[in-house]
């Protein structure tokens, strides 16, 4: 009977031990106080861009590769020239291609090579966008066949997004604010933030002026960089 008691108080301590552990354990219910509020804020900058990416191609034929190609690298020693002449910076080869160009089928026999195809690109980043224009001409002039861009920028990016995680900071602690009245409870510092990343910029907002200076028209427009961040505020 006294091993059957003290089994009996064994197993009755453990329960109570396992209570007080599930009561410790447990979440405290949403928006009691010192349970703190997360919330989402954003930020936004607005600017003009001010650089450009352009890429610059040639392409040549030829009866034989060697030709095409030949007559392809000449071309294109001229096409980059013109372009770090005109303002083109960080000229880099973007890509280089061969391949030979058939006769169009009849349906009979194989298909006769008819000559070969050689093609060569280079970007170039124009600093000053006023001179972007001027760097397509310059380039179209010494014998580029191929033109794509503008791949529009600001040179510094990366301030004006700290300013936007800045601005995505301020608006979350407005937003945490007024839930913490909505809640009437008193926002403490603080205790996370979580950066969301940034939004790469749409592309134009809305029209700004134009180069004055003669030449293939650019136009920057506008560019908005977004910020988004996570924050979690403690409460009492």
């Amino acid at each position: 009977m006294r091993r059957l008691t003290i089994i009996i108080l064994t197993l009755l301590a453990l329960a109570a031990v396992a209570g007080v552990t599930r009561a410790d354990d447990a979440p405290a219910a949403a928006g009691e106080p010192g349970n703190g509020i997360t919330v989402q804020g954003s930020g936004s900058i607005i600017s003009v861009p001010d650089r450009a990416l352009l890429s610059f191609g040639v392409e040549t034929q030829a009866a034989s590769a060697k030709a095409a190609l030949a007559a392809n690298a000449t071309e294109m020693r001229k096409v980059i020239a013109a372009v770090k002449a005109a303002g083109g910076t960080e000229v880099q080869t973007q890509s280089v291609s061969l391949y030979p160009r058939y006769a169009e089928s009849s349906g009979a026999g194989a298909v006769a090579v008819q000559g070969y195809v050689a093609q060569n690109s280079v970007t170039a980043v124009i600093r000053a966008l006023a001179r972007a224009g001027a760097v397509i001409d310059a380039a179209v002039g010494a014998g580029a066949n191929q033109v794509s861009g503008p791949s529009l920028s600001r040179g510094d990016q990366e301030e004006l997004y700290v300013k936007a995680l800045g601005a995505a900071v301020a608006d979350a602690r407005t937003r945490a604010k007024a839930l913490a009245a909505a809640a009437n409870v008193t926002l403490g510092r603080i205790t996370q933030i979580v950066e969301g990343g940034s939004a790469p910029p749409p592309g134009v907002l809305s029209a700004s002026k134009a180069s004055d200076a003669a030449g293939t028209p650019i136009e920057p427009g506008e560019q908005q960089l977004v910020a988004s961040v996570t924050v979690t505020f403690a409460t009492s």
